[in-house]
């Protein structure tokens, strides 16, 4: 079955979807490297600030849903977008309930979050690839790898020194993933307005 996607029948619809998603994915991903920054001074102890902003990175990520989710057309893809939202916040809740015990149970749900959460982002990776938004190739291997790390995340969680100073790689791994996208995606508009004129 092919992933493309039909072109759009509004031009202008799907121009301001891609300005949209343009903003949104160059805000998520400076928003990530920002985080991966703080919280690699502050993952040594699992104290009230790293608790603090383990609950934020996941947030950050329900926020952005919720934005994608309203600047999407109906249809599967829109679905996945609320899909991801919910999950992100519940994964923030349940964090911070893991951050109350120790570095592990942290690292089992952050790895949890990640698989299911990389997976969608696959899906809307997959959903999004055709002329109007690029191929996708950031978003689609930033999902495969967060679906890959989440699983050596809960690996790790089992052994005798989990750490989570992986988290800010992940986070950083994350943000260059967007910033890239919404760089294509600022190529895209180039490209298809200079066919234009």
């Amino acid at each position: 079955m092919s992933t493309q996607t039909s072109p759009p029948a509004n031009p202008a619809a799907a121009t301001g979807e891609r300005d949209s998603l343009l903003r949104l994915y160059l805000s998520r991903g400076v928003l990530a490297v920002a985080w991966a920054l703080a919280f690699a001074g502050a993952h040594e102890d699992l104290d009230a600030v790293a608790i603090t902003l383990l609950v934020v990175y996941p947030l950050i990520d329900a926020v952005s849903s919720l934005i994608d989710h309203r600047a999407t057309p109906n249809g599967a893809e829109r679905r996945v977008t609320a899909f991801n939202g919910v999950l992100s916040t519940l994964a923030a809740l349940a964090i911070g309930i893991a951050g109350a015990r120790d570095e592990a149970a942290v690292l089992h749900v952050f790895g949890a979050w990640a698989i299911v959460s990389g997976a969608a982002q696959v899906v809307v990776g997959l959903r999004r690839r055709g002329p109007e938004l690029g191929k996708q190739w950031p978003t689609l291997i930033s999902g495969g790898l967060s679906f890959l790390v989440g699983i050596t995340y809960n690996v790790q969680a089992t052994g005798d020194h989990p750490s989570l100073g992986v988290l800010s790689v992940y986070a950083t791994g994350g943000g260059v993933g967007f910033v890239l996208q919404a760089l294509l995606l600022g190529w895209k508009s180039r490209q298809l307005r200079a066919r234009a004129v």
